[in-house]
């Protein structure tokens, strides 16, 4: 108990030394909160304007939450961050050193950057579900109203399984580069291109976004290509998650540093 305190300390030492920690978490908080504001203030001046069918449709929790797909990506670097710096600064063998138990160092750096990005997700979603809603006034919801609490929750929630599967990622990778490179296209260019080939969107519906996207809603649109609910949608991101972080272990566990 007490070496793996001490490997905690270490991890929770080395990633406040970096100094675009800070950076990520200011950043998506306020990408997060000045979307969410801009984009409450829009619906509210122009819902007039929409349809019988756009009204129908309209998810007060949701129209706050679509910064979150931006600040996101802020978080997603962060993740890479917290693993690749130590490849690119070589100080990866020093530690591996100081921690020979690889499973130890491995699950200390997941947990430690994943603890502190399910801290800045908690604010950013929560901050940002009463400010969307303070600025769409009349159109709004409450944090009481049927499936908005869950929604909240479920936002930071897919926030912080994402940064994980961030760190998994760059594990297998050991860039930066080429884990961004993996990680900004599967979130903005896969998921829409793969949702319009017949016969394979099908399959998108389980792409991380996707499930991040079930969550964060709370009506159900008709033309919504998802066929699953929230539960699924955990399952679906914790797969995800699970996969990209034993994938991280077992190329740390045999390639050398």
């Amino acid at each position: 108990m007490g070496a793996s305190w001490a490997v905690l300390t270490a991890e929770l030492t080395k990633i406040r030394t970096v100094r675009s920690t800070l950076w990520t978490f200011v950043l998506t908080f306020l990408v997060s909160v000045v979307i969410g504001l801009s984009l409450g203030l829009a619906v509210r001046g122009t819902f007039d304007d929409r349809t019988p069918q756009e009204r129908a449709n309209f998810d007060a929790v949701y129209t706050g939450f679509q910064g979150l797909t931006f600040s996101q990506i802020i978080l997603l670097v962060f993740g890479v961050l917290v693993v690749s710096t130590e490849y690119t600064s070589g100080t990866i063998r020093t530690s591996l050193a100081a921690v020979p138990r690889r499973g130890l160092f491995y699950g200390a750096k997941i947990t430690v950057g994943t603890l502190l990005a399910a801290g800045v997700a908690l604010a950013s979603a929560f901050i940002t579900f009463f400010v969307a809603q303070a600025a769409l006034g009349p159109h709004s919801t409450s944090f009481d109203a049927p499936g908005s609490a869950r929604a909240v929750w479920g936002a930071a929630l897919y926030m912080t399984l994402m940064c994980a599967f961030a760190m998994g990622a760059a594990t297998m990778l050991r860039s930066s580069v080429l884990a961004l490179a993996l990680l900004v296209p599967l979130f903005f260019i896969v998921s829409p291109i793969l949702n319009i080939i017949p016969g394979v969107e099908k399959a998108a519906r389980y792409l991380p976004d996707q499930a991040g996207a079930v969550l964060m809603r709370v009506v159900e649109r008709d033309d919504m290509t998802t066929s699953y609910g929230p539960g699924t949608a955990v399952l679906v991101l914790v797969a995800w998650t699970l996969a990209a972080v034993l994938g991280g272990y077992a190329v740390l566990r045999r390639r050398d540093a």
